[in-house]
């Protein structure tokens, strides 16, 4: 964590408040409110019109950080494609529920198309550049495995489970930014450490970027982050996993998100066979609200779990010792 990393994040940070206010002013002008679900946590309901599409402003703040501090490299641009597509494909889906008042947004096969396009050009990208390694390492063991031409079909599923995975987190204030920074200051630490400096400045501008929308996405937020914000960080998250070889490492390091995706498909694993139901809400954030825990507590909860699973998964790689 040198000085040149600490200045990207910091770089990424000021950006961030800066345009925030702008930013959330121009959106609660023209009335870009989200729209809560009738079946939540009935504190909810007060959110009602509290501005969306707040994942715009850490990824405006990242782009000045990573053009004028990060070495410029092939994975470096793999990231920030990966990032920014899927935040575009997040945006087209906020746009049409939220401005063209569509309540289902973007059609779930059009959504599946273009993020199917968007990692078809990063595979595709990530061959071209040289980059490519299919072999898989499994966290735990000293055991890999080579998925040859099989390994598109898992970066599918890799990168729409974890833009997903955000997405369900992404359910209280403050949840899913707070978590993230945990993930994305692991790969700070993953990437220097590895000399893969292009990716170790991408994550530092991620931190500082998403920590400045933090700041505006505390109980009580002025504003949330959208889809454009959830499937972004997801992106950003699989790219760096790809390209530092620490595919399933995610599963540890960003182990929040992927809790809360286990809590959803048990949930309607379940209540499909036997009618009951596991949880009071799924996914597990609402469990814990509705067992009478205040948003706060919760969200407090989760990041001390997610810094738990952060160290656990920097220890294995042996990035800390």
């Amino acid at each position: 964590m040198n000085r040149p990393l600490v200045q990207t994040a910091l770089a990424a940070f000021l950006t961030g408040i800066i345009l925030a206010p702008f930013f959330i002013s121009f959106v609660r002008s023209r009335s870009f409110g989200q729209q809560i679900r009738e079946e939540g946590p009935r504190r909810h309901y007060k959110k009602a019109g509290t501005p969306t599409l707040g994942g715009v402003i850490f990824l405006l703040a990242q782009i000045p950080a990573v053009y004028f501090f990060a070495p410029k490299s092939k994975a470096l641009l793999l990231a920030v494609f990966l990032a920014l597509g899927n935040g575009l494909i997040g945006f087209i889906d906020d746009y049409l529920k939220i401005v063209r008042r569509m309540s289902l947004g973007l059609k779930a096969r059009s959504k599946l198309l273009g993020q199917f396009i968007i990692v078809l050009i990063f595979y595709a990208g990530w061959h071209a550049f040289g980059l490519a390694d299919t072999v898989l390492s499994v966290p735990f063991t000293a055991y890999t495995f080579d998925l040859g031409p099989l390994y598109f079909i898992f970066l599918l599923f890799f990168v729409l489970g974890y833009t997903n995975a955000v997405n369900l987190t992404d359910g209280i204030d403050g949840l899913a930014a707070g978590t993230a920074i945990l993930t994305f200051f692991a790969y700070w630490l993953i990437a220097a450490n590895r000399e893969l400096l292009g990716l170790a400045h991408f994550s530092a501008a991620m931190v500082g970027a998403v920590f400045a929308f933090l700041i505006f996405n505390l109980h009580p937020a002025r504003i949330f982050m959208g889809d454009v914000g959830s499937l972004s960080l997801g992106g950003a998250l699989a790219a760096l996993a790809v390209l530092t070889k620490t595919e399933l490492y995610l599963l540890i390091l960003g182990g929040v998100f992927v809790i809360e995706t286990l809590s959803v498909i048990i949930q309607v694993l379940v209540f499909q066979s036997t009618g009951k139901r596991v949880f009071r809400m799924s996914p597990l954030h609402h469990h814990f609200e509705l067992a009478g825990h205040s948003e706060w507590r919760v969200v407090t909860g989760f990041w001390a779990l997610g810094f738990v699973f952060a160290v656990i998964g920097l220890l294995q790689l042996g990035v800390l010792k």
